[in-house]
């Protein structure tokens, strides 16, 4: 399952920064950050719960950007 969630990021090395770490998280089979659109795609593996997996997306994020957003 693919879901698309509006972000709020300064810059595109923060975006970077954002997609690695929503790509390490497990739970995670993709991610994709667009920094010019301010979007995060996330692709969930199977049988993952999205809303808890994005709760933890979000705590990685802000370890590597502390100012960093994603409007789940």
């Amino acid at each position: 399952m693919k879901k698309t969630y509006q972000i709020d990021v300064d810059c595109a090395n923060c975006a970077n920064k954002m997609e690695q770490a929503a790509c390490n998280t497990p739970g995670v089979k993709n991610a994709r950050v667009n920094y010019m659109a301010l979007k995060m795609t996330v692709e969930f593996q199977e049988g993952q719960d999205a809303s808890a997996v994005m709760e933890q997306v979000l705590k990685n994020c802000k370890k590597v950007e502390s100012d960093c957003e994603i409007f789940l």
